[in-house]
C-alpha cells in the first residue's frame, strides 16, 4: 500500500518528486502520474493530508491540548475525522471535473449538503440562486425580488455566443456594477449575489469586467441542479476530506507512483546553477527533474502574505436557522460586517461520518485584519448556540516568490479563509500548466493504467 515503500530504493531518478501530501500535492501527483510520468512522493509526517489532515479526538487533543484527557461525553474516538481545512465541494465545478477526469471517483463516496445561507441584515437567510427561489426569498421585498428575478433569468439564459442573449452589454467590457445597476439591484442583493453565489471574498470584483461572475453564478446555479432534491450546491465526501488525498495517493499508486511517509529529514538538493535536482533523506539521494511541495519543505522560497484564523467547535445540535440540516454553508458578507474580507461557517455532523453520533462539528473562518484574530470571529461564532469543544488555529497564508522555470520547485500557495474549493483547485491547475506547459483537459477521459 502507499506508504509501505521503505524497501523502494531511494537512489533511482523520477520524472517527480512531490513533497507533502496536503490536498494541492496529491492531485497533482495523480494528475502527473496519470500524465504516464514517474513521481516519487514523500511526507516528513506520518499520516497523510499534511495542512489539510483530518483528524480524529486523540489527534485533535494531542495538537491543541497535549496531555489533557478527551471527555468521554463526546463518544467514541474512531467515530471523529476532523478536516483542520474544511472545504464543500461545488457539486459541477472544478474539482469535481479533476475528480471524474481522473477516476478518482471510484474511492471516495459524496453527500450533498443540505444549506447554503447567507448573513444578511443580521439574520440566517437561504440563498435563493435562480428566478424562482428569488421570488419565495425573504431576503427582499415585493419590487426587489421582480428585478433579481429578471437578472437571475439574463444570466441563466446567457451565453457567450449568442448576441441575443447579451440585452446589449458586452460582458468582457462591461462590469459587474454596471450589470447590477441595469437591473436596478440594491445593496444587499448585490452583497448576497457576489458573496454567497458567485463566492467572491471582497468587492473588487465590482470594477472588474462582468463575465468571470456570470459564469461563477451560472455554475453555482448548474451545480444546484446537478442532484435532484438538494437544497444546496455543494457536496463532501464520507469521512471528510482526508479522504481525497488518500484517493490521489491510491491514483498514483495505480499509475507506479511511489509514496514514502515518515520522512521528517527530507530536504530539496540543489546544483550549482541553483536548480533543484533531487530529495534526500536517511543518507540518501532521489534524483528528479521538479520538486513540487507545500512552502514549508522550500524556506526562503515563499512569503507570508496573510493570516487565516479558524475557530473548530464541537456541538450537540444543529445551527439555528439553519432548517435543522446536518450540513450547511453559511458566508457572512463583509459588508454586514463592517470588515474588508468575509467571514464563514462550515458545518458537518454524523450524517457526513465526521464525528459520533448526535454531534456536530462547526468551523468558523476568515482572513485576518487586526491583532486579536479570534475576536473577528465574533459574529460566525455567535450564530453557533452552545458550543461543547472549541479549538483556535491561526494559520499563514503564504505564496511562492520563487521563479519555478529557474529553480524546478513548484510550490503550492497556502490555503484560504473560504469554505469552498474553487480557489484551491485553481492554485492546482495553475501549477500543473507551470509545470506541464499545457492545461488540463478534463474534456477527455484518462488514458487507463498499463
Amino acid at each position: 500500500r502507499p506508504g509501505e515503500c521503505e524497501f523502494i530504493r531511494m537512489n533511482e531518478e523520477y520524472d517527480a518528486i512531490v513533497l507533502g501530501t496536503g490536498l494541492k500535492e496529491c492531485v497533482l501527483s495523480g494528475l502527473l502520474s496519470v500524465d504516464g510520468m514517474k513521481v516519487l512522493h514523500m511526507d516528513r509526517n506520518n499520516y497523510y493530508g499534511g495542512e489539510s489532515a483530518s483528524l480524529n479526538l486523540q489527534q485533535l487533543w494531542e495538537k491543541f491540548r497535549p496531555g489533557q484527557e478527551v471527555p468521554a461525553s463526546l463518544g467514541p474516538n474512531r467515530d471523529y475525522n476532523v478536516d483542520m481545512v474544511p472545504k464543500f465541494i461545488m457539486g459541477n465545478g472544478k474539482l469535481v471535473r479533476v475528480l471524474v477526469h481522473t477516476d478518482v471517483t471510484k474511492y471516495l463516496e459524496f453527500k450533498a449538503v443540505d444549506g447554503s445561507y447567507v448573513y444578511v441584515k443580521g439574520k440566517v437567510q437561504k440563498v435563493p440562486a435562480n428566478d424562482y427561489e428569488a421570488l419565495r426569498s425573504p431576503l427582499m421585498g415585493l419590487f426587489e425580488k421582480r428585478r433579481a428575478r429578471s437578472f437571475f433569468m439574463y444570466v441563466q439564459d446567457y451565453a457567450e455566443n449568442d448576441p441575443k442573449t447579451h440585452q446589449g452589454m458586452d460582458l468582457s467590457r462591461v462590469t459587474m456594477r454596471e450589470v447590477y445597476a441595469k437591473f436596478g439591484l440594491q445593496p444587499e442583493t448585490i452583497d448576497f449575489i457576489g458573496h454567497a453565489i458567485a463566492l467572491h471574498r471582497e468587492d473588487s470584483y465590482m470594477d472588474q469586467p462582468a463575465i468571470p461572475t456570470i459564469h461563477k453564478i451560472k455554475l453555482y446555479n448548474e451545480s444546484l441542479l446537478r442532484f435532484e432534491g438538494v437544497q444546496s450546491p455543494y457536496i463532501y465526501p464520507l469521512y471528510g476530506l482526508g479522504e481525497l488525498p488518500q484517493a490521489f495517493a491510491r491514483l498514483s499508486a495505480v499509475y507506479g507512483g511511489t509514496y514514502m511517509l515518515a520522512k521528517p529529514d527530507a530536504e530539496v538538493v540543489f546544483n550549482d546553477a541553483g536548480e533543484a535536482v533531487g530529495v534526500k533523506s536517511d543518507g540518501e539521494t532521489a534524483k528528479c527533474k521538479f520538486v513540487i511541495g507545500d512552502s514549508s519543505y522550500f524556506p526562503g522560497k515563499t512569503k507570508k502574505v496573510g493570516q487565516v484564523v479558524r475557530a473548530m467547535c464541537i456541538l450537540n445540535h444543529p445551527i439555528k436557522d439553519t432548517d435543522e440540516s446536518h450540513s450547511a454553508q453559511i458566508i457572512l458578507p463583509q459588508k454586514q460586517l463592517n470588515r474588508k474580507h468575509d467571514v464563514y461557517v462550515f458545518c458537518c455532523s454524523y450524517s457526513h461520518n465526521v464525528v459520533a453520533k448526535n454531534k456536530w462539528i462547526a468551523f468558523v473562518s476568515t482572513t485576518v485584519e487586526t491583532d486579536n484574530p479570534e475576536a473577528e470571529l465574533l459574529p460566525g461564532l455567535a450564530l453557533l448556540g452552545h458550543v461543547e469543544e472549541k479549538f483556535v488555529l491561526v494559520s499563514d497564508y503564504t505564496v511562492p516568490v520563487n521563479e519555478p522555470q529557474k529553480d524546478k520547485c513548484f510550490i503550492s500557495e497556502g490555503y484560504d479563509a473560504t469554505t469552498h474549493f474553487e480557489s484551491t483547485v485553481d492554485d492546482v491547475l495553475n501549477l500543473y500548466t507551470k509545470i506541464t506547459g499545457k492545461a488540463l483537459d478534463m474534456s477527455k477521459d484518462p488514458a487507463k493504467p498499463q
